[in-house]
């Protein structure tokens, strides 16, 4: 019985051993190809071309040499090894973890290389789930040993998944200038360029059809985002200006470039919402005539753009019934103004709902968290959940000003910084459109874009 047993023995730790070298060998497959190489090439000249050891081994050097000092396959090579290494580390990260991601470990399929660190693309096996990789995302960081790991799920495909590996701070002690800083003049439909990402690119959104709901505490960074969008929307000589400011200040520098600038008197303000619905259902009964659905780019009608700076000043104004009427009127530029060309861009410290009522908030279809107190605030601007799937904006650091979660498009927030931009550029700036406002008005730029 013994003599029968050992046979058996001896097999499995065999296999085990042959596991082990097969599995290790895989994962260094890209550096042991790389090695085979110029081996292979040297055993090539030595025994096949008789050249002899020496001149053999300086002929495979000079040809790694002249491989190594040509840029583009120096970087290609700095990038297939970094991807290898990231890959293998990220292979054991998985072995190191209970349950079924361990059971069932993710397929790398890619690897890409981000100012802050990684992005690796993931094909979830089968029985898993992106929750299962939330539930040990802290682990795998700590065997990563890197600062965080963030998730993401394809919108078109469940088991396709973006795992973000954080190994630096993304955005550095100093926030980028805003690129439209030195422009010229610009088009209110392109996208606007509005920050960096956690994984160093840029992140581009585009206002027409939406509108826009800033929150988070005194002294995030709203006023700087703001200014951004002015920015954009002002050296476009085509867009009319809306500007509400309850601090008189923060948006003093565009007044004379608004169809309409009002500070804190609720009369006044709700007076110009009046006049910007009564311009929505002219602009309605144009759609009505020309037989089309909505404002596009070139036809003509050019983009409202509101700006409420301070919003909880007039929605929360103890003339209870003037802020009703005020509420009212901004609900209905929400709800029907997207087709007519209307876009709200409204921020307050906190939009809860004794502050700013649910029925307006959720009109917001773009949702910008700053830096907040707690996660309770932060859901309150992004969503009901947000903070207990890992985006709360109660974590950024009070430091990193202009830090926020952004919610457009892609359907999932975006940990961005905003750009820098300073007052006197701000001013600048204004100068700059109001002139390039008052050559269009004077028929210098052309009558209608």
């Amino acid at each position: 019985m013994v003599n029968q047993s050992q046979p058996s023995s001896q097999r499995s730790v065999s296999e085990e051993l042959f596991d082990i070298v097969s599995q290790t060998c895989w994962r260094w497959r890209l550096e042991l190809c790389l090695l085979a190489i110029p081996a292979g090439a040297f055993a090539l000249l030595y025994f096949k071309c008789k050249f002899g050891p020496v001149p053999s081994g300086i002929l495979v050097g000079l040809v790694i040499v002249v491989v190594v000092t040509i840029p583009t396959t120096r970087r290609l090579l700095g990038r297939m090894l970094h991807s290898a290494r990231v890959r293998r580390n990220l292979e054991l990260a998985f072995m190191f973890v209970q349950g079924r991601i361990n059971e069932r470990k993710p397929k790398i399929l890619h690897i890409e290389k981000t100012n802050s660190g990684d992005i690796a693309t993931l094909r979830l096996r089968p029985g898993t789930s992106i929750k299962d990789l939330e539930d040990v995302a802290r682990i795998i960081a700590v065997n990563l040993e890197v600062r965080d790991v963030k998730l993401t799920q394809d919108p078109a495909r469940a088991n396709r998944v973006s795992l973000s590996i954080l190994r630096r701070d993304p955005f550095g002690d100093q926030a980028l200038p805003q690129p439209l800083l030195n422009k010229a003049h610009t088009d209110f439909w392109d996208p606007i360029p509005v920050g960096i990402n956690d994984q160093g690119k840029i992140v581009l959104v585009g206002l027409p059809e939406h509108s826009l709901l800033i929150g988070g505490e005194p002294g995030g960074g709203k006023s700087v985002l703001i200014w951004s969008l002015l920015t954009a929307a002002t050296l476009d000589p085509f867009v009319v200006l809306w500007l509400f400011d309850g601090k008189m200040v923060q948006l003093a520098p565009w007044r004379k470039c608004a169809h309409s600038f009002v500070g804190m008197e609720i009369d006044k303000a709700t007076a110009a919402l009046e006049a910007l619905r009564a311009e929505m259902e002219l602009r309605y009964q144009k759609l009505l005539d020309y037989e089309v659905e909505k404002v596009v780019k070139g036809d003509g009608l050019p983009l409202h753009l509101v700006v409420i700076d301070e919003l909880a000043l007039y929605v929360s104004h103890p003339d209870k019934k003037a802020a009703q009427r005020f509420s009212d009127l901004l609900r209905d530029l929400l709800a029907r103004g997207r087709a007519a060309g209307v876009i709200v861009v409204a921020a307050t410290q906190k939009p809860s709902v004794d502050v700013v009522p649910s029925s307006l908030r959720d009109l917001f279809g773009f949702r910008w968290a700053m830096r907040c107190t707690t996660k309770d605030a932060s859901d309150t601007i992004l969503g009901s959940g947000w903070a207990t799937k890992g985006y709360s904006a109660a974590e950024i650091d009070p430091a990193k000003r202009g830090v926020g979660f952004l919610l457009h498009e892609g359907g999932i927030p975006v940990l961005l910084r905003t750009f820098e931009l300073k007052y006197e550029d701000v001013v600048a700036i204004a100068k700059r459109a109001f002139n390039l406002r008052h050559n269009v008005d004077q028929g210098d730029e052309g009558s209608d874009r």
